[in-house]
């Protein structure tokens, strides 16, 4: 007698983790699972990471997850999968990596970034490509490697992402999501294929990148020694899926006029939904495919939850440890801490950009500012002014935004900041929008889930999201704290402006000066 086949395994490859969740047909997270991986920065410029860890990590949470949520191999349906964006990876004929996994936060390619922006071609394959000209782009990292590390470069068989990576050691193929390739500055939105005039500026030619499929593409045939591992049967299906910021705007049901998706997690991402390809005349905001009537715009920045971890390990780690002692998590009780400061950090302002920064500047050379620190100032202004700056980022993007897409109406909000109550009354009163959080934050995965059913033919469409998609909590504006809010704001921008070209010399000395 066959088993019903009733759950999705979906993984999320980020940045910082792999988180693994088993999900049943009507949207309920049933189990959990995240393992934890470095981000090596030696450098200002340098953010990479090791590829087989990351591997790793994918085959042992899924079996973990599978073991956590008692279920068998036969009852799954499919494995659906989300990713981080931008990352390359150089590999050999053997699959075996020459080079670390390079992510979107490495900023090594900035010179080739301003070439790009100054001779003019940059704009035109922003408009084709729907990526704005930023190191984060694989197309400016090829470019670098190819002047930088010629050898690699020369030597190379394919430039991969880490999800390409994760498939061609379990499948022996290399495939690309349209969703990541549309990340890369080398696809072409409309074609939907890899665009001829930016694989000339990066030196390479479409085969030495993976095959553009649909998200909905399905890969079969796992080895039975990994398949065992994973607690998978061998002929279990796996979705390639898409890029976590598109299936965090499905996850979250955010895919309606004037409803925008605002992600946290180790970075940040404010998002919409359009109906076909759209790009911003000024260069702000991405392009980036789902389907082929679902396309998101926005913008990401790069400082998100990573300040928060920043604060936890170089500004308060006294504070973190006594949390602990408390039996509290650390990051529960620099809140409380921040709490006990009233709105606006007593005039205190952050600027949270110690990874450069992308929308809706793009400026990699921009770094992390406290403004206005004065005598009467603490630590507890000091950490809620830093989990404001990340606020006052995401209304820069939502501003951006509102000019292409429409006023905002609702943000749905999602990522490991949507766990904090207060955070999300911060943005709600920073933006001046309720903001909303659905019963499950995982929306990356929820919306990887949805998408698999979508591949195998479970579901016709994605309306069923709505059901799965319940709003938990509401934060509705409190209108004394906006109103200083938009007085901060203000001022916010005016030091940033004032600041851009001291960026520029700061970022030069520190890499002539910083090994």
């Amino acid at each position: 007698m066959s088993v019903a086949k009733h759950y999705v395994i979906a993984a999320d490859l980020g940045t910082t983790s792999t988180k693994t969740l088993v999900i049943d047909r009507g949207g309920r997270v049933v189990a959990s699972h995240s393992i934890e991986y470095p981000l090596h920065t030696p450098r200002p410029d340098i953010a990479e990471q090791d590829p087989l860890e990351i591997c790793e990590a994918v085959i042992r949470g899924i079996g973990e997850v599978i073991r956590k949520a008692g279920i068998s191999s036969h009852e799954v349906l499919c494995v659906s999968f989300s990713s981080a964006m931008h990352s390359l990876i150089a590999v050999d004929r053997e699959g075996q990596p020459l080079t670390p996994c390079i992510t979107w936060a490495d900023n090594r390619s900035i010179s080739y970034t301003g070439r790009l922006k100054t001779d003019g071609k940059g704009h035109e394959i922003y408009l084709r490509t729907g990526t704005p000209i930023h190191p984060m782009s694989p197309l400016t990292k090829l470019m670098w490697m190819k002047d930088h590390q010629p050898d690699v470069f020369q030597q190379a068989y394919k430039f991969i992402g880490i999800k390409e990576f994760v498939f061609a050691r379990l499948f022996a193929r290399y495939v690309i999501d349209y969703s990541l390739a549309s990340a890369t500055g080398m696809f072409h939105l409309r074609n939907l294929d890899w665009d001829r005039e930016a694989l000339e500026i990066a030196g390479i030619t479409a085969d030495r990148l993976s095959e553009p499929v649909p998200t909905t593409y399905c890969l079969e045939g796992l080895q039975p020694d990994t398949a065992a591992r994973m607690g998978l049967a061998p002929d279990t299906p796996f979705v390639v899926g898409a890029s976590d910021g598109v299936l965090a705007n499905l996850g979250a049901g955010a895919f309606e006029e004037g409803i925008y998706s605002v992600t946290i997690g180790t970075s940040g991402a404010v998002r919409g939904v359009v109906r076909e390809p759209l790009t911003d005349p000024r260069g702000r905001l991405f392009c980036y495919a789902l389907k082929e009537d679902f396309w998101v715009i926005g913008g990401p920045i790069n400082n998100g939850g990573i300040m928060f971890r920043w604060v936890r390990d170089q500004l308060a780690t006294l504070e973190a440890e006594e949390g602990r002692r408390k039996g509290m998590d650390p990051y529960d009780y620099l809140t409380q801490l921040a709490e006990e400061v009233p709105a606006g950090s007593g005039g205190l302002l952050f600027l949270p950009l110690m990874l450069g920064e992308r929308a809706p500047y793009w400026n990699a050379n921009a770094r992390g500012v406290f403004f206005g620190l004065s005598m009467f100032h603490e630590k507890k202004h000091m950490i809620r002014s830093v989990l404001e700056g990340v606020v006052y980022r995401i209304h820069s993007v939502v501003q951006a935004l509102e000019e292409i897409g429409g006023n905002t109406k609702e943000i749905r909000a999602s990522g490991g900041f949507a766990r904090s109550p207060f955070w999300r009354q911060v943005m709600a009163d920073v933006l001046g929008t309720p903001v909303t959080v659905p019963d499950s934050i995982e929306s990356s995965g929820l919306g990887a889930a949805q998408l698999g059913l979508l591949a195998l033919g479970e579901v016709g469409d994605f309306s069923g999201v709505h059901d799965w998609v319940k709003a938990n909590h509401r934060h509705e504006v409190n209108p004394a704290n906006h109103e200083l809010y938009r007085e901060l704001t203000e001022i916010y921008l005016r030091v940033y402006k004032q600041l851009a070209g001291e960026f520029d010399a700061i970022s030069a000395f520190q890499h002539k000066y910083v090994e």
